[in-house]
């Protein structure tokens, strides 16, 4: 089983290797375009040996796709691919429901976990007369990636966490009419985030599945760096990591008929 983690930036890389590393304190840095993989190889309770590799890949979609991709490649090419392409790190957390919403996860705390059922592309599209709308409504691309289910499953329960969707932008919310404008339009949003959606791209490029998970650090809506909670998040991302590893090492995968891993 061979499994790569994209963060964006290099405490949340960090944070991720100290949970892997609980089981696996040996870590070697090899170089890939772009960037440097950190790479652990934890001991799974069972199942076939586990390799982690854990790439810090830069800020926002763009950069995230960009360094997933280069790994993924580079994996590919060595005739070792990847099983399944994690985005991790630490974002901001939908703490209350929009009013007209009928259906919401949990409030995510400060602190706390969210694994994406959805990873969702929250502003790539047009503004028109009649509002945003995105790709698909213009007819082309995509916006949307489904985690594989009972992996989603698996791992919320391990480690206690909300199940939702996980909205990726290139521009962080910063007002409460923007945050209640993403809870119109994707009524199940649990989270906010800047790369997941790059990362499965990348990911479904190479019919690689694609997991996200997030440490909410502050709430969505208006920017008060006061509030900020992110050495709490990166703990909880160190914790959940500690946690969620060994399920990794005792997952197995099976083909649809489309030859895509389910």
């Amino acid at each position: 089983m061979r499994v790569l983690i994209v963060t964006a930036v290099p405490a949340e890389r960090d944070a991720v290797v100290r949970g892997i590393g609980a089981t696996a304190p040996e870590v070697a840095e090899l170089p890939v375009p772009g960037g440097t993989i950190h790479r652990l190889s934890p001991v799974p309770p069972t199942g076939p040996p586990l390799t982690v590799d854990v790439l810090a890949a830069g800020v926002g979609p763009a950069a995230a796709a960009a360094g997933a991709a280069a790994a993924l490649t580079a994996a590919a090419v060595a005739r070792t691919p990847y099983d399944l392409a994690v985005s991790a790190g630490i974002g901001g957390g939908f703490t209350t429901a929009h009013p007209n919403a009928t259906a919401q996860p949990a409030p995510a705390r400060l602190g706390s976990i969210v694994v994406a059922d959805a990873i969702v592309a929250a502003d790539l599209g047009a503004e028109t007369p009649d509002g945003f709308a995105a790709v698909t409504d213009l007819g082309f691309g995509t916006v949307e990636h489904l985690p594989p289910a009972p992996l989603v499953a698996a791992v919320a329960e391990a480690t206690d966490a909300v199940r939702g969707t996980v909205l990726t932008v290139s521009t962080v919310t910063g007002s409460a009419e923007r945050a209640a404008e993403l809870l119109r339009r994707h009524p199940q949003a649990a989270a906010e985030a800047m790369e997941g959606f790059g990362v499965a791209e990348a990911a479904a490029a190479q019919s690689v599945p694609a997991l996200e998970v997030r440490a909410i650090s502050n709430a969505v809506g208006p920017r008060d760096r006061a509030a900020w909670r992110i050495g709490e998040a990166l703990a909880a991302l160190t914790g959940a990591f500690g946690t969620i590893t060994p399920l990794l090492g005792t997952w197995t995968w099976t083909l649809d008929p489309e030859g895509t891993r389910q």
